[in-house]
């Protein structure tokens, strides 16, 4: 393979930031970092309109309204509390949770109900396999106290897609309420909340939209989520509460994100403009090929069968060489401008490349074509 035209030498990103190749944070266009070079004030009314245009905003990229029942509740924090404030507030104390997972961010979700000793069940299934609707049909028969059902779409740990639509029509068949991590989908994935029986959906602004993180949201029908009035274990997880907050005034309860608020609808304002879902995903498809078909010419083939592959993010087994360390393969790529995932698989050793964010099918034939370089000189191959 042979470098692209336009590159000269593995130094062509040193006038710019290092570009990264991850689930998120992940890189961000200019002119987002420039919308965030302003100050905001938190009570200020011009501040006040701006979040509720993002609430809107988020409603209409998942096709859902306020009109129609729905609401976006900002959260300060990363997803992860975004997740565990669903199961904190809408969980109630007779309450019992079955999660299904495949990977580190499902294990998670357990990993959140033993700390707030919520009541649930996991059920396992194996990293390169989606998660089991079959499984949890037998567990819902058998189980008359489960009340919610949790999964993550997209597993991060490996990329693997999940039967997003036919989980959630089994809870809704059996009427648990259902909550899905759609942390790394939202944005680029298609996510059909009417036909997928979600109640709530979590997300976090610097995943497919492109912009940083300091905040998530929450996607939820407002009367399923008033309905959990007074069941929250927290105080500042509370969406309730943050949701009355929002109605009152319009502000936050406690102090904003001010400036990741200000890059994601500037980071929005570029979703519109690209086309939305639609478009972004086929640029991170078109990524994701590009990188396969680059890697493949150099032995390096995805961890997971094609059929079950989301183009979010890619985990590769490490080369079958000696001489590979991750740690050299690592800081060499970074000195070259790219910087890419560690893996996170507890059987086969593997590093991870995400095709999402300000990056283009050019940037992933840089990557490429640093990766064979970087190879070769670890590797000491011709």
């Amino acid at each position: 393979m042979h470098p692209p035209e336009n590159i000269v030498n593995s130094a062509a990103a040193s006038a710019r930031d290092k570009l990264l190749f991850t689930p998120g944070p992940l890189t961000t266009s200019l002119s987002v970092k420039q919308a965030m070079l302003h100050d905001a004030g938190s009570w200020h009314f011009e501040f006040n309109a701006l979040v509720a245009s993002i609430r809107d905003r988020l409603l209409s990229i998942a096709q859902l309204s306020r009109d129609g029942g729905w609401e976006a509740i900002l959260l300060q924090g990363s997803g992860t509390y975004g997740v565990e404030a669903v199961f904190q507030t809408c969980v109630p104390r007779a309450g019992k949770v079955a999660v299904l997972t495949n990977g580190a961010y499902g294990n998670r979700m357990a990993q959140m109900l033993t700390q707030a000793a919520i009541d649930h069940v996991v059920l396992h299934t194996a990293e390169n396999k989606p998660v089991e609707p079959e499984a949890l049909a037998a567990l819902l028969v058998a189980d008359k106290a489960i009340t919610h059902v949790a999964m993550v779409h997209c597993e991060t740990t490996t990329g693997i897609l999940n039967p997003v639509q036919a989980v959630g029509q089994l809870a809704r068949s059996h009427r648990k309420l259902f909550i899905v991590d759609a942390m790394s989908s939202f944005g680029a994935i298609p996510i059909d909340f009417k036909h997928c029986g979600i109640d709530f959906l979590i997300s976090s602004p610097n995943k497919c939209l492109e912009s940083v993180p300091g905040f998530c949201f929450i996607l939820c029908q407002r009367q399923t989520l008033l309905a959990c009035q007074d069941q929250s274990r927290s105080l500042s997880l509370d969406l309730v509460d943050q949701l009355k907050g929002f109605d009152r005034t319009g502000q936050f309860r406690y102090t904003p994100p001010t400036h990741a608020i200000l890059g994601l609808d500037q980071a929005l304002k570029e979703f519109e403009a690209e086309g939305g879902v639609a478009a972004r995903g086929a640029r991170y498809r078109a990524n994701h090929d590009v990188l396969c078909a680059g890697l493949a010419e150099l032995g390096l083939r995805p961890y997971l069968d094609a059929g079950v592959q989301s183009y979010i993010i890619t985990a590769f087994p490490f080369p079958a060489d000696s001489n590979f360390s991750f740690d050299n393969f690592y800081r060499s790529l970074s000195e070259r401008g790219f910087i890419i995932y560690p893996g996170k698989l507890t059987q086969v050793n593997t590093f991870r490349i995400g095709t999402i964010g300000r990056i283009f099918p050019t940037d992933i034939q840089q990557l490429v074509y640093a990766i064979r370089a970087t190879l070769q000189d670890i590797l000491r191959t011709p």
